[in-house]
């Protein structure tokens, strides 16, 4: 009876094991990011004669088909509409939490173009931080949350995507009540990599672009992080990755991804964003010569402060 407990405890033990490295290429680096989502997303609606239209349709629903035409793009459904309209009218299948539905809907003709009276986005343009790459697979990690639709706070399904290079020129300080935020130039023909997926623990992909397989840092678990000293590393002028002084004041493991609360001690730093900024998500956290975690999010009434998501949770999101 022992040998056999023993035995179904060891054939159990792998389904709880990722594969991921335990050394990866450290980030910092700033990326420009472009998500195509997977369908049209509404996200406002505008009045037609003084008036908005009436659907059943509502912000955050994703339009697939145009009388059963798929579409993927504001092209495809501009088009999908001129050549399918009857009577002013169109039928239009979407997705709202991932359940599909019908309707019809009725535009307005105005002055021989027709009104759908929505706002609607195919795409998100943004920048971030790339916090790791794992060197066994290719796969990076960066951001350390999800990216969301601004207007409809809906997170974004990817079709496709892409991280490709960009240069810092500029930094809006952030205030208390008021975030800053990183300005840059884009170069979308530099790519770095794919996105597959975005997720609450970041977006992932494959890595595609050169860089040092040689030069790796460890990666610590959650019970090796104290409360003390650690460094950030992030982009705050063209490409170049610098490192900058935290202080960690608290660690919560029962989180998904709050993780780690910090307060940056940088003079530098300070004197330069004010706190943390926009763009600044994913900076990797550094302590004892060790990769930690990644900076997440910042608090709005206290911009020096913010909070960090433990690497391992990312590094496993990386391999699901």
């Amino acid at each position: 009876m022992k040998k056999f407990i023993v035995f179904l405890c060891i054939l159990g033990f792998p389904l709880n094991v990722f594969a991921y490295s335990s050394k990866v290429h450290l980030g910092g680096d700033t990326i420009g990011i472009d998500i195509k989502s997977n369908g049209i997303m509404i996200i406002g609606f505008y009045k037609v004669n003084g008036s908005i239209i009436k659907s059943d349709l509502i912000e955050g629903d994703i339009i697939t088909k145009v009388a059963n035409t798929k579409v993927t793009n504001i092209n495809e459904l501009t088009k999908a509409i001129e050549e399918n309209i009857k009577d002013n009218k169109i039928s239009i299948t979407y997705l709202r939490n991932n359940i599909e539905k019908n309707t019809i809907l009725t535009l307005k003709n105005i002055d021989g173009m027709y009104k759908t009276g929505l706002y609607v986005k195919d795409s998100i343009t943004g920048i971030g931080t790339l916090t790791f790459i794992d060197p066994e697979t290719n796969m990076y990690g960066a951001l350390g949350h999800e990216i969301i639709e601004s207007n409809t706070s809906k997170i974004v399904e990817v079709k496709t995507g892409s991280i490709f290079e960009n240069s810092i020129n500029g930094i809006d300080i952030s205030k208390d009540g008021s975030p800053g935020s990183k300005n840059a130039k884009f170069y979308y023909q530099e790519t770095y990599g794919d996105i597959t997926k975005n997720t609450k623990y970041g977006i992932y992909g494959k890595y595609a672009a050169p860089y040092n397989k040689n030069e790796l840092i460890e990666i610590a678990k959650p019970e090796e992080i104290t409360i003390g000293n650690a460094t950030i590393y992030t982009v705050l002028n063209n490409e170049k990755v610098e490192e900058f002084t935290i202080y960690i004041s608290k660690i919560n493991e029962n989180s998904d991804i709050k993780n780690i609360t910090f307060e940056i001690t940088d003079e530098n730093l300070l004197a330069k964003t004010g706190g943390i900024v926009q763009g600044m998500s994913g900076s990797p956290i550094v302590q004892n010569g060790k990769l930690i975690g990644a900076v997440t999010h910042v608090v709005t009434d206290n911009v020096k402060t913010g909070y960090g998501i433990f690497i391992t949770t990312m590094l496993e999101e990386s391999e699901k």
